[in-house]
């Protein structure tokens, strides 16, 4: 939002008054704000190194505005020496001034008087936007001689602009104007300041008929520190006829000068001392432009969420860090404090910068110290490093808290739970089904029951188990996790999965025509389950023709034992075989037929 105070000043034209006009608040913004000047002298040379008076009517500067760039005021001083010129020209369109002020001085039994005239010419620039301004019909010539008899015939103007960007930061300008002058000493109290953040401020200064020349205990200082910025604007000589913008040297008998003043003033100054002294040069200064940080953030934290574990000391806090109110980007890492009943507990910190307007969800989970009985309270402070210190200026610092009670979830275990047993089909592996311990477990009708692989999972509500009816295991033995929720809490219980060693099933007919259908004798869990299993094949008339182990591969109705006839073929018919387990519970062979069909 801007704010804008103006202050008008209205001063007659006396000519013969021994006094200037003490320099004050003119106007004030506040908002995307920051200023710049242009300008130009009409003297030729510097009046100290002129042979004879002479003077320019007209001049041009050149104003650049960048992308972006609005022009929100725009107002033209143009000074000079004698009793004044009111009726100038800014790019050919008739200017008349609003204000007029006067310095009269009296130095070698002669009087002398300076003026300088404003006019507001927004709209024109506004129009005009970047590019070449010239002032014209500014004619000082009828005072020329008689000011050049002691050196201060000059005459000049500037335009200082107010832009707003809004990719810009949030800034104060104050702008300051009247008429004061030295030699000797002038102090000027710039008031109405509201110092929040000292980075990036400046000030700058419209001032006239300095001498580059002139340096005799010549000192511009502000809050007692003197301002300069060498080579252009020597320590001892600020106002030397130079262009701080544009690093022009040249613009003789007149400044426009900006400085930096961040390490000069402190965060919550109201007002800021500009000093200027000189032994000789005589330096009027018309206006002075500030421009102060005036963006601030402002951090505020809300509790969303505070989850507490079933059965369990751990808390999980949902949390959003705001900046609603501020101006200024919260930074990074601001550090936030976690209390459980008053008692600091944990500390963490925003992650990124958050934008004015903008905020941050965030998320943490700490363990309530077994101390803290329930119901407890949570409470949870922004810009609190956990010794109740902040590092942040807010605009508002009372508004960094907010609490919360909670209290913990306990709920019984469940009854020890009956393993699970099936066949092994093979190095352990197996496939249960879960379906009928989904209704056996429940302790009301209405609760949830999940089962899941590991405790991990469970714990994380992940990579649940979904075919329960068919749950197939690698390897056994495994456990099986079970949460049952009723909706405010969970019990949590295991069981054992097992298989184990079920008498092989045999499957006695083999067509063995490689058509893909019982090409060889099958027998379902004998593999990797009797791991030192004995397979033999006779045929009808007792003669072995095939024996086999874990190692071969099942019988295709090829002969390998015995006489082997028309290349290792045997006919259709029935045959007979003897399984040997080799296992303590199954001690005695198994015998059995099969049919061979070629």
């Amino acid at each position: 939002m801007v704010k804008i105070t103006s202050y008008l000043i209205i001063f007659a034209l006396i000519q013969t008054a021994a006094f200037g006009q003490d320099i004050s608040l003119y106007q004030q913004f506040e908002g995307r704000f920051d200023f710049t000047f242009i300008g130009n002298t009409l003297n030729p040379i510097g009046n100290s190194f002129m042979v004879f008076p002479e003077i320019n009517t007209s001049s041009s500067a050149d104003l650049s505005l960048q992308p972006n760039d609005i022009v929100e005021k725009a107002y033209l001083y143009w000074a000079g020496c004698g009793a004044g010129d009111f009726e100038v020209k800014l790019n050919n369109a008739p200017i008349t001034p609003q204000r007029i002020f006067q310095f009269s001085r009296i130095t070698g039994g002669n009087q002398y008087d300076y003026f300088s005239a404003f006019a507001d010419i927004t709209s024109q620039v506004q129009l005009t936007g970047s590019g070449t301004y010239e002032l014209s019909e500014l004619d000082l010539n009828p005072w020329i001689s008689y000011f050049f008899t002691n050196r201060t015939n000059f005459g000049g103007w500037a335009i200082v602009v107010i832009l707003k960007n809004e990719n810009l930061p949030f800034n104060q300008i104050n702008v300051y104007d009247g008429l004061q002058a030295v030699p000797n000493a002038i102090a000027i109290n710039l008031s109405s300041l509201n110092v929040i953040d000292d980075q990036n401020a400046k000030i700058g200064f419209v001032a006239w008929e300095g001498d580059a020349d002139i340096q005799v205990n010549e000192n511009l200082s502000i809050n007692g520190n003197t301002l300069g910025n060498p080579p252009l604007n020597p320590f001892d000589n600020a106002f030397n006829g130079s262009n701080s913008l544009t690093g022009n040297g040249a613009l003789y008998n007149m400044d426009l000068d900006v400085y930096e003043i961040q390490n000069n003033i402190e965060v919550g100054d109201t007002s800021v001392l500009v000093q200027l002294s000189s032994g000789q040069d005589f330096v009027m200064i018309n206006a002075i432009v500030t421009k102060l940080n005036a963006q601030v953030p402002d951090a505020e934290i809300s509790i969303e969420d505070i989850a507490v574990r079933c059965n369990s000391r751990e808390v999980t806090i949902n949390y959003l860090a705001s900046n609603y109110e501020g101006t200024k980007a919260l930074p990074s890492d601001v550090p936030i404090a976690i209390y459980v009943n008053d008692v600091l507990v944990s500390t963490t910190q925003t992650q990124n910068a958050i934008d004015p307007g903008g905020s941050e969800s965030g998320i943490f989970t700490l363990n309530v110290p077994d101390s803290v009985d329930s119901p407890f309270n949570v409470r949870i402070e922004i810009d609190d490093d956990g010794n109740s210190q902040g590092i942040v200026t807010e605009i508002n610092e009372n508004n960094n808290s907010d609490s919360q009670e909670s209290y913990f979830e306990v709920s019984a275990e469940l009854e020890p739970i009956e393993p699970i047993t099936t066949c092994n089909e093979g190095l352990g592996s197996g496939t249960f089904d879960l379906s009928a311990y989904e209704v056996n477990i429940k302790q009301n009708p209405t609760d949830l029951v999940t089962f899941f692989p590991s405790l991990e999972n469970l714990m994380t509500n992940s990579n649940p188990i979904t075919e329960l009816n068919q749950y197939y295991v690698p390897s056994t033995p495994a456990t099986v996790f079970v949460k049952v929720d009723n909706g405010t809490c969970f019990q949590i219980g295991s069981f054992e999965l097992i298989t184990v060693k079920c008498k092989p099933t045999v499957y006695n007919y083999v067509s063995a025509n490689n058509d893909g259908i019982n090409d060889t004798f099958t027998i379902k869990g004998l593999r990797d389950v009797f791991t030192n299993f004995k397979l033999q094949v006779y045929n009808r008339w007792g003669k072995l023709v095939w024996m086999g182990n874990n190692t071969t591969p099942n019988w295709d109705g090829v002969a390998t034992e015995g006489m082997v006839l028309d290349d290792s073929q045997i006919t259709d018919g029935t045959y007979f075989y003897s399984l040997e387990l080799n296992d303590p519970a199954y001690p005695e062979p198994l015998y059995g037929y099969l049919f061979l069909k070629k």
